[in-house]
């Protein structure tokens, strides 16, 4: 292990065409805490995500969790590293064919081999974890409600109890009290597992209830970082701009 830096981008530069998306990107992800990434539509928080999570390979730099670079392992030590993670995705993206207890088993049975009856019981276990009831567990996707929805993908990402967590939009297209309802699940689990967290959002009252550090992503590169009590008086142009949502200021907008 590699001191505190659990997850790094390092130098990090990913475009598609002519459009840069991520340029030399430096970002740490410390052991045991919570970092949110903000930033406006069409400054690369999904990319430095799925970049993290193995979706995708820096066309230049470094992205590293404990120390080792992704893009250079075997395809053996990827799956290893890639096993210590979970990712909660927006929108939840359950498989619609497939019940409710072999959404959240999904790894266990296809990665990892369980058997079904032990993937099954992991999943309840999960699903209690996230206060989902045992009768969900065989009903579809469709079935539920956008909430349960998110509930049963937390769910599917923590059921191998994983080191490493990322959060893509976790409360978007969410009433206000169930998205808080969400955030409050999402910082029990992270603290029952001690893990750490990574979650990209423009929900400026998400970040403030699940983050520990929070960064301002902007222009390909990280505009601005601290705690999240800056949130409440932000004295940073960039930050202070994104806040208060004003569409003057030093951030720039997505064309």
């Amino acid at each position: 292990m590699i001191g505190d830096d659990v997850l790094v981008w390092r130098e990090v530069r990913k475009g598609f065409g002519r459009s840069i998306v991520l340029d030399r990107l430096d970002m740490t992800a410390r052991r045991g805490r919570s970092l949110v990434i903000l930033g406006a539509s069409g400054q690369g928080k999904s990319v430095a995500l799925k970049l993290a999570a193995g979706l995708l390979q820096p066309d230049a730099g470094q992205v590293l969790i404990e120390g080792r670079d992704l893009a250079r392992q075997s395809a053996a030590g990827r799956k290893a590293l890639l096993a210590r993670t979970g990712m909660l995705f927006q929108g939840a993206a359950l498989f619609d064919s497939l019940p409710v207890w072999e959404n959240v088993a999904f790894r266990l049975l296809n990665a990892e081999r369980s058997s079904r009856a032990e993937g099954r019981a992991r999943a309840l276990l999960a699903l209690r974890r996230v206060r989902l009831d045992a009768d969900v567990a065989d009903k579809r996707p469709s079935q539920l409600s956008g909430g349960m929805q998110k509930r049963v993908g937390l769910a599917r990402a923590i059921v191998a109890d994983p080191e490493l967590l990322f959060f893509d939009e976790p409360t978007t297209g969410l009433d206000p009290i169930t998205a808080r309802a969400i955030d409050a699940l999402i910082l029990d689990q992270v603290r029952r597992l001690g893990c750490t967290a990574v979650t990209i959002t423009h929900d400026i009252a998400s970040a403030r209830r699940i983050g520990d550090d929070i960064a301002l992503l902007g222009r390909g590169r990280i505009l601005w970082r601290g705690p999240a009590a800056a949130l409440d008086r932000p004295e940073d142009p960039a930050l202070d701009q994104f806040v208060h949502g004003r569409a003057e200021g030093p951030l720039a907008l997505a064309p």
